[in-house]
């Protein structure tokens, strides 16, 4: 790879990065979905899911203490005991498929959800425990995949009759588990290397930026404007993720 490559590379994950930041501390989720498909492009899915493990880790670590406070822990236990069934088998999907189906995976799995939360659909039945644990299991698997395992979450939560602070809180929680649960299986699938500490000091900064930021937006901006925002820039990710364009 030539430096203006590796420059160009480094250039996209950088700001890509600190969109998928900012959403990310906006909504509680969303990150994934934005940062999963350029960078796939860029690096490869392997490298773009680690990277982003890694980066959330410490970037959303601030968001913690008021998810806490704030979020219904017995729910987001009851879904995360399907995320920890799941995960593992996300993981041994990543490390051995081809990178360019997965690719057209990801992408195409995006679209589909990013197209789920932008039509309003909302799950609306009761939330009875093992509907919560096989949400939590499909979240699992595509965290472990992909890292994109938040859209599932959210369509179920927001089918409750629950605020935007509830949602946002348990999304936290949930994805702050997950990624306890996936850096386990990763670390076990030997996906932790070299180039992941090299690109996540670049990627890094700008997302920990981006999430400062979104973090100070929850509240002042009007959700349903950002939500559509956010929902343009994850379908533009995906699209512009896709195998056909690279």
């Amino acid at each position: 790879m030539i430096a203006g490559q590796a420059w160009q590379i480094v250039a996209v994950l950088f700001g890509t990065a600190f969109v998928a930041g900012l959403a990310r501390g906006f909504s509680g989720f969303g990150s994934a979905l934005i940062f999963i498909p350029v960078a796939s492009a860029a690096v490869g899915p392997v490298l773009a899911a680690t990277v982003l493990l890694v980066v959330d880790g410490i970037g959303a670590a601030p968001m913690l203490p008021s998810g806490w406070r704030h979020g219904d822990r017995r729910a987001v236990a009851v879904m995360s005991i399907g995320a920890m069934v799941a995960i593992p088998a996300g993981s041994m999907a990543l490390a051995w498929l081809d990178p360019v189906t997965l690719r057209w995976g990801i992408s195409l799995t995006i679209l589909l959800l990013v197209g789920l939360l932008a039509s309003g659909w909302r799950y609306a039945g009761r939330p009875a425990t093992p509907v919560t644990v096989g949400v939590g299991m499909i979240s699992g698997f595509l965290s472990g995949s992909a890292q994109i395992g938040g859209a599932p979450a959210v369509a179920y939560w927001l089918g409750r009759a629950a605020t935007n602070q509830l949602v946002r809180a348990n999304m936290v929680l949930f994805l702050a588990g997950s990624n306890i649960y996936t850096a386990i299986a990763y670390g076990l699938a030997g996906l932790f290397a070299w180039p992941v500490l090299t690109l996540s000091l670049f990627a890094g900064p700008a997302y920990v930026a981006g999430t400062q930021l979104g973090i100070r937006m929850f509240g002042l901006a009007r959700p349903q404007t950002f939500r559509r925002i956010a929902h343009a820039l994850i379908a533009m990710a995906a699209i512009l993720g896709l195998p056909v364009f690279h």
